[in-house]
């Protein structure tokens, strides 16, 4: 079972710090940022998912998260040197998509299959996937021939024919990488006859897409309808599924791969489950910027916070969360100061009970990853891009052990 992870420029800067909050002024980003297999050992992931969409844009002017120089960059030096996958201690692959989810709303996708083809095999990919059109409706009973289901099988249909040319243009180029054909659909039958169309084009390796949405046994139906017909020599790939606890189900069912941004992106997105544990999750500790938390900015604008007092309430919680780390604070103080600087910046939500938990545990010295091991309490404090990627980065370190655990595989 393989483990990708989305690329969305996620780095973090080594020499930032965490007391002044400064960085090197001669910090160039692409040069000088780590990803988070060459902050991690062993990397917490098997490869990378590098989306068109993220890179290029696509036509209609909507830009891509690369800027001008990444982007030529990319193409020029190729995935594995952009990446710097040789520093890892593993083997890292490449796989690369469309980026349908950007699209969704368009008739019809704006690549064509030769844009794509370009794409992987002019960054020296090992896996392209082919262009596909999202189907988000999952509608168990309705058929085909519904008419409720017009636009699920036009997008259907266009995804097929795409992944029919796809390959033939694949075929015909002699590409490096290895095409994997897409099955998007909105019951567990027509996931079937889309993965019985692929087999017959020649894939061997299908992605299966548009299920972010559905809730596990609704993917577990579709898995089981696409066993009736699968070839025992084809394996799927999950796009966009992380659920561990399920891996090695789907596993039995011929998923050999997935990919997911979930367990970092919870680090900062999610209200409660912001620091991973193997067996556990915690609230991360909020103390925001006063400078650079929007709705606080604006309450300061407003004459309803004085910006002098904000500013001492932030800098005493932030002292007290390190002295207590230290040993020096207690737990109560700590905690008051969270909660008098919450009360100005937030005022609604009480998170005192989950921040008592997090600061009672504290997690981060269980933690053998280098990022806990090194930062402490810096690791559990929500703020700032610096702070939440790396406690995302240890939410995928955490995530890859469990999932090394739940296929039995030895830890050590």
């Amino acid at each position: 079972m393989r483990f990708f992870f989305p690329d969305s420029q996620d780095q973090v800067d080594p020499g930032f710090d965490f007391v002044t909050e400064e960085r090197d002024p001669l910090r160039v980003r692409q040069r000088d940022d780590l990803y988070a297999h060459e902050v991690l050992d062993p990397p917490p992931f098997h490869g990378l998912l590098v989306s068109k969409s993220i890179v290029d844009g696509y036509s209609d002017g909507s830009a891509g998260k690369y800027t001008g120089a990444q982007r030529r960059r990319l193409y020029r030096e190729g995935a594995r040197e952009f990446f710097r996958l040789d520093h890892a201690s593993g083997p890292l692959r490449i796989m690369g998509d469309c980026g349908a989810f950007s699209y969704v709303k368009e008739t019809y996708p704006p690549y064509s299959v030769d844009d794509v083809i370009d794409f992987y095999d002019g960054c020296g990919f090992d896996y392209g996937i082919a262009v596909d059109h999202v189907i988000f409706q999952y509608e168990p009973e309705i058929s085909r021939d519904d008419e409720r289901a017009i636009e699920w099988v036009r997008r259907q249909d266009i995804t097929l024919t795409l992944a029919n040319d796809f390959w033939k243009r694949c075929k015909d180029r002699r590409v490096r990488f290895s095409p994997l054909g897409v099955a998007q659909g909105w019951s567990p039958q027509s996931y079937a006859d889309a993965v019985v169309a692929l087999q017959r084009i020649g894939y061997r390796r299908i992605a299966m897409g548009g299920m972010v949405p559905l809730k596990t046994r609704e993917i577990l139906a579709c898995l089981r309808a696409v066993d009736d017909i699968r070839r025992s020599d084809t394996q799927l790939h999950l796009l966009g599924i992380s659920r561990c606890d399920d891996i090695p189900t789907f596993a039995t069912h011929g998923v050999t791969s997935f990919d997911s941004t979930s367990p970092f992106r919870q680090a900062f997105k999610d209200d409660r489950d912001n620091y991973y544990t193997f067996d556990s999750t915690y609230i991360a500790l909020r103390v925001p910027q006063v400078d650079g938390y929007v709705k606080l900015r604006k309450r300061i604008a407003s004459g309803e916070v004085d910006q002098r007092q904000a500013i001492i309430l932030e800098r005493s919680a932030l002292r007290l969360l390190r002295d207590y780390d230290a040993g020096i604070a207690s737990l109560d103080d700590t905690l008051a100061a969270l909660q008098n600087y919450s009360q100005v910046w937030d005022g609604k939500t009480d998170r005192s009970a989950a921040y008592r938990r997090t600061l009672q545990d504290r997690p981060w010295r269980d933690c053998t990853c280098t990022l806990c091991q090194t930062l402490g309490i810096e690791i559990a404090v929500f703020r700032g891009t610096e702070r939440n990627k790396r406690r995302g980065f240890h939410n995928l370190h955490i995530f890859r052990n469990r999932l090394r655990a739940q296929l039995g595989e030895d830890l050590t």
